[in-house]
């Protein structure tokens, strides 16, 4: 019996002018995790797709335990032990936990007994969650941990995951690469999508690069350095930071929470008494573990929460890149144009001028260096890089007064996380008020001049160092 637990040779995927994948292979042993690594749109997310039965290639073959298969379907893929956890989450918000696990099964469904064995699952795993929890009402992190318990149930041998610590704090983060070895120990084969080259070499028996839909690389881990996989990556030079800018004194006061209390959808009083504010010209970072209160302090300062006390104060003119770009920022059915469109349309006038609305697409496109076969073709055949330049594009465009921003760089690789620094930079050099959150701390260090710390329900100015900044997130 073969070893390689899933392989895929020469594979071709079009779609209409653009090749995805041109001759792309990879082959992943049992026991084994296996990094899956390149730029955005080097065609990651559409091979793992090819093997999850999603898509279907126009040319090569994909094998399973040796044996050359056509998938149809996800429902063939996991007929055949394939997992996939999705860098974009597939669950039904308006049903529960165990429903969402119990999805896809066979025979009478029983949800006593399905939630009793989410919990021995949930155990087993180390995946704790709550089975009777709304998925529209759980924080990324724990919708995460629900996509692993779905793979799991289907008692999968293949498993692949698509970036799947981007919405993790570290801690939790760690605690997945944990599972993942323990499943590749037990004799599974793990497939981990992702740009993070630090945690793709901490965890993996082997690593592959694909770039421009090409196989340009397969080696042991152990035999390649970070900066050797950032050159296979980015060959034509690199993912060097532009030179640091010299931010001008911050200036009037932009925006402004006094004495605020938040709640979230559910009604859960997230933040108390807040007092804050954000200037002309300066990058405001606000750090917070999940729950923490970050998620609704942004949503108040981008317009989108009201407070239950207290006063907010904030300008009209407001630019948000929210987490979730398919979900918030973004209609994956519409096309470039219509999407960039969207741009104020909660309070625009009058009819849409559609050759002027599409020359203007075109034009951030060329400027943002965005890759689209047109600007003519729908936002989902886009990768999730090139979304979210899309996203930030759109809302930076016209020099907004106050730009709030939730994870701006997560799923990104190296230069396209780089770009998108430098553009938020130049923003706040240009007179905007700039607030960010990034679960990734030294990301967030990158980018503020100054740190608030979410914690309890309270908020507290911190300096710029990572110890103590990280011991406010957990209340020390």
């Amino acid at each position: 019996m073969t070893r390689d637990a899933l392989s895929l040779h020469s594979i071709v995927k079009r779609f209409g002018p653009v090749t995805a994948l041109d001759g792309a292979s990879l082959t992943v042993a049992r026991g084994t995790v296996h990094a899956l690594l390149g730029e955005n749109g080097a065609g990651k997310t559409t091979l793992m797709r090819i093997a999850y039965g999603l898509d279907r290639p126009d040319a090569g073959v994909v094998e399973l335990d040796g044996h050359a298969v056509r998938l149809r379907s996800p429902a063939d893929a996991i007929a055949h032990g394939v997992g996939m956890v999705h860098q974009h989450f597939s669950l039904v918000p308006a049903m529960t936990v165990t429903d969402n696990v119990a999805l896809g099964g066979r025979g009478r469904y029983h949800p006593r007994e399905a939630a009793e064995q989410v919990r021995a699952l949930a155990r087993r795993t180390s995946l704790r969650i709550d089975p009777e929890a709304r998925v529209g009402d759980l924080p990324p992190a724990a919708q995460q941990k629900l996509e692993l318990l779905k793979i799991f149930a289907r008692e999968a041998r293949v498993l692949i995951l698509d970036e799947p610590t981007a919405v993790l704090a570290p801690a939790e983060a760690l605690e997945l690469m944990t599972l993942l070895r323990r499943a590749a120990d037990g004799g599974s084969a793990v497939v981990l999508v992702t740009h993070k080259l630090r945690e793709a070499l901490a965890i993996a028996d082997e690593v592959t690069v694909l770039r421009r839909g090409h196989t340009v690389l397969t080696t042991p881990a152990r035999a390649i350095s970070g900066a050797d996989l950032a050159r296979a990556m980015f060959p034509d030079g690199g993912v060097a930071e532009p030179p640091a800018s010299i931010p001008t004194e911050p200036g009037s006061l932009i925006a402004e929470l006094d004495e605020v209390e938040l709640r979230d959808a559910q009604g859960v009083v997230r933040v108390r008494n807040a007092s804050m504010g954000v200037r002309a010209g300066e990058i405001l970072g606000i750090a917070g573990v999940e729950g923490s209160g970050h998620h609704e302090l942004l949503l108040a300062l981008a317009g989108r929460l009201a407070p239950t006390t207290g006063a907010l104060r904030i300008p009209t003119d407001v630019a948000f890149i929210p987490e979730h770009r398919q979900r918030d920022a973004l209609i994956p059915a519409f096309t470039v144009t219509e999407n960039v469109a969207l741009r104020g349309a909660g309070g625009a006038r009058g009819r849409i001028r559609w050759r002027d609305a599409t020359q203007h697409a075109r034009a951030l496109v060329d400027q943002h260096e965005i890759r689209a076969g047109s600007v003519e073709v729908p936002v989902r055949t886009l990768s999730g890089g090139n979304q979210q330049k899309l996203v930030l594009a759109r809302e930076l465009d016209g020099d907004p007064q106050l730009v709030v921003v939730e994870n701006p760089t997560q799923g990104l690789d190296a230069r396209a996380a780089a770009a998108i620094r430098e553009r938020l930079k130049r923003a706040r050099d240009a007179g905007a008020a700039v607030v960010v959150h990034a679960s990734d701390l030294d990301e967030l260090l990158a980018l503020a001049d100054r740190v608030i710390v979410a914690y309890g329900g309270r908020v507290h100015e911190i300096p710029l160092d990572p110890d103590r900044i990280g011991r406010a997130m957990l209340g020390a």
